[in-house]
């Protein structure tokens, strides 16, 4: 949904499906609370309120191994791309130490510090800024004490974390404005207010922390518990995304109230439901689908074109560029063929890059040298 998100607007005339198209600052949550369910399961124990003491032994190697998971690729499109984001900023007579800062950003991954910066370049890349600021606070601050965490904890710190998101989506929308309205067809009010709502990596880190809270909540299911009939997690699956739709309605609330208030909490319920139904004797028929092995290869290519997607279209439809190419940008019949380059960039990408066992074994390398190199860092070893 995001990839169509981004350039929704080339694809259709019709106001109602660009109100529910745009919404990628609402589905962004569920990628952080995805981020945080998955390191809080293969991080903690099962049954247990502890946390795995060899994986964490060594937290700096945690973290580098963490980002070298996906760094690779963002440098390479980075770099492939690069005559190109900085060709447009000559086009626009921008300076060269403001494009230099910007490239520093880009690849050093700070850019989501700065709301101003939030989107240089590749503009959904700021997501991975945001989340290697929570994967360092990941092996020494949040994987160890959540998991000492009781059932009654998790939950009680679900709600407090998701109060603080939403009380800090309330102090935006009192500055700026509660509804919508337009929003998908008009700039934000407060556009650098806006970006630290959606991109500030301290609201990253809140939003995995919820992630690890469910996943343990689930971890630490009793016997009588796991025997229970999980609820089916169809219906927390529509309900999440049912809370798009409140953007046709009345009730069209701003996408960082919705994010908080009701896509966020239901989608965790989603996966909690789907962890809980997947331990069953006998899963839904959605849990079986989402295990499916056409899910489990999209699932392969979803972050390949996450980090594609942003280039490619802009070649076809950021103006500065498509005009120079092909006169103007590409018309909406063209959308089809853009997802199809998309997605077949995404496969090559996938399969002689990131499954390349060269190009993981030289990240393993980097991961390790810079543990050394920072060793200490997290964690005292004199302590």
């Amino acid at each position: 949904p995001i990839v169509i998100a981004h350039f929704a607007r080339f694809s259709t005339k019709n106001r109602m499906l660009l109100k529910l198209l745009t919404q990628e600052n609402v589905l962004v949550g569920g990628f952080f609370v995805i981020s945080g369910y998955v390191s809080g399961y293969v991080a903690t124990r099962v049954g247990e309120r502890k946390a795995e003491e060899k994986k964490l032994a060594q937290p700096e190697l945690f973290f580098w191994s963490r980002v070298m998971a996906y760094y690779p690729l963002h440098f390479l499109v980075s770099t492939v791309f690069a005559p190109m984001f900085v060709m447009v900023e000559r086009w626009y007579n921008t300076p060269w130490s403001t494009t230099a800062f910007r490239a520093f950003l880009n690849y050093s991954l700070l850019q989501a510090w700065f709301p101003k910066e939030a989107e240089i370049w590749n503009q959904p890349t700021w997501f991975l800024s945001a989340l290697t600021f929570s994967n360092l606070t990941m092996p020494t601050l949040v994987l160890p004490r959540v998991a000492e965490l009781s059932k009654a904890g998790l939950r009680k710190l679900f709600c407090g974390l998701t109060a603080v998101s939403v009380l800090q989506k309330i102090s935006y929308s009192e500055t700026s404005r509660f509804h919508s309205r337009e929003i998908a067809t008009t700039k934000p009010m407060y556009p650098l207010l806006w970006n630290l709502t959606r991109f500030h990596p301290f609201w990253a880190l809140i939003e995995m922390t919820m992630g690890i809270a469910a996943a343990r909540d689930v971890m630490l299911d009793g016997e009588g518990e796991c025997r229970t009939k999980p609820t089916n997690p169809l219906f927390y699956f529509l309900a999440s995304y049912a809370s798009l739709a409140l953007r046709l309605t009345s009730l069209d609330f701003n996408d960082a109230i919705i994010r908080s208030t009701l896509f966020v909490p239901l989608f965790t319920k989603f996966l909690t439901a789907l962890h809980r139904d997947c331990l069953s004797e006998s899963p839904a028929a959605i849990t079986r689908f989402f295990g499916s092995p056409v899910m489990s290869r999209l699932g392969a290519l979803a972050f390949p074109m996450f980090i594609l997607h942003g280039p490619i279209g802009q070649v076809f439809y950021k103006k500065a560029i498509a005009k120079r190419l092909w006169g103007k940008a590409m018309p909406r019949s063209f959308f089809p063929v853009y997802l199809l380059i998309v997605l077949a960039c995404s496969h090559l990408m996938n399969e002689h890059f990131v499954k390349s066992k060269r190009v993981q074994g030289l990240s393993a390398r980097v991961a390790q040298f810079l543990a050394k190199r920072t060793e200490g860092m997290l964690q005292d070893r004199e302590l």
